[in-house]
């Protein structure tokens, strides 16, 4: 700089050894991260990775196929960068870890989608056009998907991801399907299932969801028709009734009997001169509900008492008898259910038990059939007002209103569902043990959260049989052929190898396409003697298709093995895939197809609402990525706890955009104070650093063993805040803070300035490698800017994890450090109190007087001259107590501060203050301090 009279006067700010760096400030993730993508790209680094893998143990993640129907929605984004997460993990861990993604190609979602685009266009389609439409409709989605999927930063095999539709696929499932033939689990059988009237399909268990739905409420009587035999005293046989509550009036056509439980108390009251027999237990409630005051109990019997009443049905010329089932319950109703073997499961079952028909008076379309008396050609819902009108003509309804509750409904279309019985195919739960072998499995698979466990085990134990055969389109055909003679299923396994053959080289459209006699081996013939066959048309559940996953893609790739270690969904797929897996690789191998079972919860909105088009709260990844970039999608994954549902919104996302700019601002300022240090050269041993800088590294490790144990547990909200709360509380708080006048002002290679540069070094790259599964573009560019220290791979993904074992610190130095990092915060709050009241400016104008606990000072006094620097004040000196109005610390007991402005002068290079005394000769403008260190770099 010039001074008046034309001298150059030396500008001592410029002896500061400032950051220099090429490394960004800002992130512009939303250009930058294209650029990365392309790169990786470029440089085929996922392969590379699997090569530098080669010998590893193996870690075998197993992708669960997401419906390629559409664009991706946060739901798929979280799934997907979960996965992402893991896989990178267990690499930088030291494992071959892989990531094979797959979709499922088949089903009615597909399926619906094509024929929305068809409209009336596809009433003139056949099966074999339709399901070329829909290989094309599913091929689109899985380039769609594909190219979202990558724009998340998600390494995968994207050029040799697994579809349920190709050929070898649906060799598989043909393969798979015929085991359970051959075992005899497959039967078919005439029984109700859950049934879309608007899909016109069965439904599986894990198609089914249920949400509230308002159905009419009544109380119908079924009169006694037989002689009564006195089972309850003062019971008129001719004025008696059993009454039967439901909410499905529109099933009443199809009423067979009435079941009481064996062993419940039931009684006869008398109302207007009417006798009603109910539950004595429901009594009251019944009542109450009727609105009656004036009544007469006439006596009490046991259900088992009852059993053999025949009763007439209420508008049918039908007997209706009183039979008895343990599945009556006393939480609603009356006691006495109305039994319909045709439209329910425990009516079904216990149908059988009294040689009862599987009566099912309702065709595809959810119409009565035109036998049906009185309703006839009704849609079974809008004849619900139908049958309680006809009740009331009759004189037997008791009571009717109207109730909300939870109700089945159809998972694609959102409408309500019935059971209906049809002829279908099953794969029995009980015949072989299937059900008791996979509650089995079900305990020896780790869960997480552990709460899985007790979920799937519930619906196994509970669940009735698979229904896995589906009457659409779209999909693997049920690959069984029926005598035509004796409506026998061909079981010879040889005779249906021609069809897995052909299914593996043309495609399941073959079944469809090709007669019987081309599908067969010539000679084939029925136990019954006879040679004509017929084959099924009907296609398998969906869920069995993805339920083969484990066979069609882990066997057969030498890279991956079965079981895989862990399967990684959503919580719904306790019913789903996880289910279909476990009951299809038990039925074929005896043993789960995973070792660990990962789930996670539903995006929801910041209000904690389900995300909905309706409720105008969908954010779509690609939206967030456009605005925020895919880098703040991936940290929002990883600060929430995925277990439960996980909250997203623009508020939480710009918190975490503040989150990732003071994490990315860590880094420039590493990066930018290693500008001149050559990490082969400058390095300065742990063991002969500052304490100040091992102490650092030690907090690294203590870090990085919390960071690496809660990736063991998949706890990822933990490795977001203890990696944040390093970056912003250990380093740029207190050892970065502290550092920087050692960085900026002692000469470039003295030793004090390289130690620093050590540790700083190995926090970089420590960091970067610890933070790459997560903030996998930032990591890869900070990994870019490091300097070399001899084994720096190309990529940080090609790296492993940082191995700190030789950094060692006894307990006693780190203690003495935490309680320093702690005086440090208190003194920090001091200075901030006397910054708001104007006493000083910044912390080095301050003078700092500390009155410390006995116990705490000698730890201050064998610190004393580096105190000042710890606290970056100008001056430090400890005294016995404090007079006035002194800070006083309510963390550390008996601790109080005082702070002043700082004696003398202000060094015009280091900031610090300085008495003349301490003045340099050649420099008055500068403190002793610095000017030895100037002296010093000139040597």
């Amino acid at each position: 700089m010039k001074t008046e009279d034309g001298d150059t006067k030396m500008d001592y700010k410029d002896t500061l050894n400032l950051p220099q760096t090429d490394f960004p400030m800002k992130a512009n993730l939303v250009q930058r991260e294209p650029e990365v993508l392309a790169a990786w790209e470029a440089e085929d680094i996922y392969q590379r990775i699997r090569e530098a893998s080669k010998g590893r143990p193996k870690y075998v993640f197993h992708d669960g196929p997401p419906y390629a129907n559409g664009h991706i929605h946060m739901g798929h984004a979280l799934n997907k960068v979960l996965k992402d997460f893991i896989v990178r993990i267990m690499t930088m861990k030291g494992f071959d870890a892989t990531f094979v993604p797959g979709w499922d190609c088949h089903g009615l979602p597909i399926e619906h989608q094509v024929g929305k685009e068809l409209k009336s266009k596809k009433q003139d389609l056949g099966k074999n056009e339709v399901r070329k439409l829909c290989r094309e409709y599913a091929a689109r989605f899985v380039d769609i998907q594909k190219e979202e999927f990558k724009r998340l930063g998600v390494f995968a095999d994207w050029d040799k991801p697994y579809l349920t539709m190709s050929f070898g696929y649906e060799g598989t499932i043909v393969r798979e399907f015929l085991k359970f033939l051959e075992s005899g689990m497959v039967y078919k059988g005439l029984k109700p299932v859950h049934w879309c009237t608007h899909c016109r399909t069965a439904l599986a268990e894990a198609e089914v969801e249920y949400a509230d739905h308002n159905s009419p409420s009544i109380y119908v009587k079924f009169a006694v028709k037989s002689e009564w035999k006195n089972q309850i005293d003062g019971v008129d046989a001719k004025k008696a009734s059993f009454v039967i509550w439901t909410t499905t009036p529109w099933t009443l056509p199809a009423n067979l009997a009435v079941c009481l439980h064996p062993d419940f108390e039931y009684t006869a009251v008398e109302i207007a001169g009417e006798q009603y027999i109910v539950a004595a237990e429901r009594l009251s409630a019944l009542i109450l509900e009727w609105d009656v005051t004036d009544y007469k109990v006439l006596g009490k019997c046991a259900g088992k008492d009852l059993e053999g009443v025949v009763c007439q049905h209420p508008f049918i010329d039908r007997e209706s008898p009183v039979i008895l089932g343990d599945h009556v319950t006393l939480e609603q109703g009356t006691g006495c259910v109305h039994t319909a073997p045709g439209h329910g499961q425990e009516d079904y079952i216990v149908g059988l038990k009294y040689g009862l028909d599987t009566y099912n008076p309702v065709d595809d379309g959810g119409v009565f059939k035109p036998e049906v008396e009185f309703f006839g050609g009704q849609f079974v819902m809008k004849a619900n007002p139908e049958i309680i009108k006809k009740l009331e003509e009759l004189g037997k309804l008791i009571h009717q209103d109207r109730v909300d509750h939870s109700y089945p409904h159809c998972w694609r279309c959102r409408t309500p569902i019935i059971f209906r019985a049809t002829a279908q195919w099953f794969i029995s739960m009980d015949d072989k043990g299937l059900r008791q072998k996979a509650l089995a499995e079900i305990d020896k698979t780790r869960w997480v959260p552990h709460w899985g466990r007790d979920r799937i085990y519930g619906m196994i134990e509970n669940r009735p049989d698979w229904c896995v055969s589906r009457q659409r389109a779209w999909g693997v055909p049920i690959t069984v052929f029926t005598c035509v003679q004796c409506d026998t299923t061909l079981t010879d396994m040889e005779a249906y190898e021609p069809v897995v053959a052909a299914v593996e080289k043309e495609g399941a459209d073959c079944w469809f396409e090709k007669d019987v006699k081309d599908l067969l081996p010539a000679g084939t013939k029925c136990a019954c003697g006879s040679a004509e066959f017929k084959k099924e048309m009907d296609i398998l559940d969906v869920w069995f298709d993805s339920g083969v996953s484990h066979a069609a893609v882990l066997e057969p790739d030498p890279n991956l093995q079965w079981p895989a270690d862990l399967y990684l969904e959503g919580s719904d797929q306790h019913r789903g895939w996880f289910h279909s897996s476990l009951l299809e690789s038990v039925a074929t191998r005896g043993a789960a197809p995973y070792k660990t079972v990962l789930t996670h919860g539903y995006v929801v909105d910041g209000k904690g609402k389900k995300m909905s088009k309706s409720a105008g709260n969908v954010i779509a990844p690609q939206k967030i990525i456009d605005q925020y970039g895919a880098e703040i999608l991936r940290l929002w994954v990883a600060s929430e706890n995925y277990r439960e549902d996980i909250r997203i919104s623009h508020e939480i996302l710009k918190r975490l955009t503040e989150a990732y700019r003071k994490i990315r601002n860590t880094f420039r300022f590493l990066l930018g104070n290693l500008s001149d240090f050559d990490p082969k050269t400058d390095r300065v041993p742990v063991d002969e650093m500052e304490e100040i800088d091992h102490y650092i590294l030690h907090r690294f490790k203590k870090v990085n063993e919390r960071i690496q144990k809660a990736f063991e547990e998949y706890e990822f909200h933990v490795f977001y805040h203890t990696f944040y709360n390093f970056c912003i509380v250990d380093l740029s708080a207190f050892y970065l803070d502290i550092l920087k006048d050692r960085i900026y002002t002692y000469p470039k290679t003295s030793h004090g300035r390289r130690s620093g540069q050590t540790a700083m070094y190995d926090l970089l790259k420590g960091m970067a490698q610890m933070m790459a599964p997560i903030l996998s573009f930032t990591a890869d560019e900070v990994w870019k800017y490091m300097p070399d220290d001899g084994s720096k791979t190309e990529s940080v993904h090609l790296s492993v994890f940082p191995d700190l074992a030789g950094v060692t610190f006894s307990d006693e130095l780190a203690t003495k450090w935490e309680r320093i990092k702690e005086l440090k915060g208190e003194v920090s709050k001091a200075l901030e109190l006397r910054r708001r009241e104007k006493v000083i400016g910044h912390s080095l104008d301050a003078s700092v007087h500390l009155a410390a606990p006995e116990p705490m000072r000698p730890l201050l006094e064998s610190e004393s001259d580096s105190l000042k620097y710890i606290f970056i004040v100008s001056e430090v000196e400890l005294v016995p107590q404090l007079d006035g109005d002194p800070y006083q610390s309510d963390v550390i007991e008996g601790l109080k501060i005082g702070v002043q402005p700082a004696p003398g002068k202000k060094c015009e290079r280091c900031w610090n203050y300085f008495v003349e005394a301490e003045a340099s000769g050649d420099h008055p403008g500068i403190c002793q301090r610095c000017a030895t260190h100037l002296e010093s770099a000139k040597a």
